[in-house]
């Protein structure tokens, strides 16, 4: 029995490998689902475009396709993603009768879990895995895009930085980014969690004493945080929680970067950046005498403001795939995850943001069994995913799509409210737009 395409096509979506095919002008002619796994965006996304557009976007390292083009002979090498999967690649070309190359096809295989292999080829130093990629931030959203384009600007100065938003959003992965991309990267970070240190003790691990200046002090006297960072960035998490004494001594060491330790009378000098981070409305505080103004303006010369999770739906599956290899790493495990589980986690509405999300693919590779399944995600997720669960439940295929295509379209015409917004939303036609409206939202009024 001969396989039709569409059949074929289906087959090769299962393989446990990436299959990645360029034609001679090295555009992108297929891909199957492992993309997504490895990259963290949809085969549909990536078809038709040039290879070099995802190179270029740091989605991954080296590039194999350089010396296929120049050796025209098979070629194999390791190569890091954009969401921390290391792989083995190889590349075949297929030349016509000319000996130009028509196709290039490349296959993928995740070093961990790549067990028979026994020797790589040995590479030039020029394809060595680029450092910075490994510590990259994941994402695929314009917003949070936006933000690390406006990070490489400002990180080079000394301007103090406040970057506020909700809770376990990732506001000291920027702070670290803006660290690492400034002149002061090979000094000290010191990440300090003002609401993690009781607000008598704060004083002093920020200031740092002399010997004998209170009760239980050790005594040779003990360097403070903001000595410690001396050339380097200090990272003030949960600023808001500042007791106003503190602040204002706090408001000292950002305007003249001097301060005095606990029981001395000599002013130190440090030479510091300051980063500062809250999930709290500041200029509320402001006004309600909790804060000090002239702190907030201090710290507020340039501000970042850091989306939920929930305005970023597009990275949740990247960040999924990236925790999955994380921890399946820490606890030498290979687990993967099914499509109806990963469906439930991008409907979810993630209130915890990216530290929750983090923290349940902790949980969940390390309670589940070879696939991570809807039966494994606790229940506080599954009962606010309102819309999902009847995709998992239908036999007919035809069905779930229709089941997801209904859930896409109410949900983007309740928010944008026009055929026009939906078009956009949806990356459909205005008209194709005005029809599933018509179908799913304006028949159930």
């Amino acid at each position: 029995m001969d396989l039709s395409l569409e059949s074929l096509l289906k087959i090769l979506d299962y393989s446990s490998d990436e299959i990645y095919v360029l034609d001679g002008e090295t555009r992108i002619v297929y891909v199957n689902r492992n993309c997504e796994k490895h990259y963290g965006v949809n085969k549909n996304d990536v078809v038709g475009r040039y290879n070099n557009d995802f190179f270029n976007e740091g989605y991954w390292t080296p590039s194999i396709v350089p010396s296929v083009l120049e050796k025209k002979t098979p070629v194999s090498m390791r190569q890091q993603t954009n969401i921390g999967a290391e792989l083995l690649t190889r590349a075949f070309p297929i030349l016509n009768t000319q000996n130009d190359i028509e196709y290039i096809v490349i296959t993928a295989t995740e070093i961990k879990d790549f067990t028979r292999l026994t020797t790589i080829e040995e590479q030039p130093s020029s394809s060595k895995i680029d450092e910075s990629l490994t510590n990259a931030i994941i994402t695929n959203n314009e917003k949070m895009r936006k933000i690390l384009h406006f990070c490489k600007k400002v990180a080079p100065t000394d301007s103090t930085v406040l970057i506020h938003g909700q809770s376990g959003t990732g506001k000291g992965v920027i702070a670290y980014h803006l660290h690492k991309l400034s002149k002061r990267k090979d000094e000290p970070f010191l990440n300090v969690n003002c609401a993690a240190i009781p607000g008598d003790l704060l004083e002093s691990e920020l200031f740092g004493y002399t010997s004998g200046s209170f009760t239980g002090a050790k005594k040779e006297g003990k360097i403070g945080l903001f000595e410690a960072a001396h050339n380097g960035t200090i990272f003030l998490d949960e600023i808001g929680e500042l007791a106003l004494p503190l602040q204002s001594k706090v408001l000292q060491v950002i305007q003249d970067r001097k301060f005095i330790p606990i029981g001395s009378n000599v002013s130190k000098t440090v030479n510091i950046r300051i980063i500062a981070a809250t999930n709290q409305n500041l200029l509320k505080m402001v006004k309600e005498k909790t804060f000090r103004e002239d702190l907030f303006y201090r710290l507020n010369v340039i501000d970042i403001h850091m989306p939920a999770l929930a305005e970023r739906k597009e990275d949740i599956i990247p960040l999924v795939y990236s925790f999955l290899s994380k921890f399946n790493d820490k606890y030498n495990s290979t687990k993967i995850i099914s499509d109806e589980c990963l469906t439930v986690l991008y409907h979810y509405s993630w209130p915890g943001n990216v530290r929750q999300l983090e923290n349940l693919m902790e949980r969940l590779v390390i309670i589940s069994e070879a696939v991570i399944g809807v039966e494994d995600l606790p229940e506080v997720i599954l009962e606010n995913v309102k819309e999902v669960p009847e995709l998992f439940y239908s036999n007919s295929l035809d069905k779930a799509l229709d089941n997801v295509t209904s859930t896409m379209v109410r949900r983007s015409y309740e928010k944008f409210g026009s055929s026009r917004g939906v078009a956009t939303d949806l990356q459909i036609s205005q008209s194709k737009a005005s029809r599933l409206i018509r179908e799913y939202c304006q028949s159930k009024e």
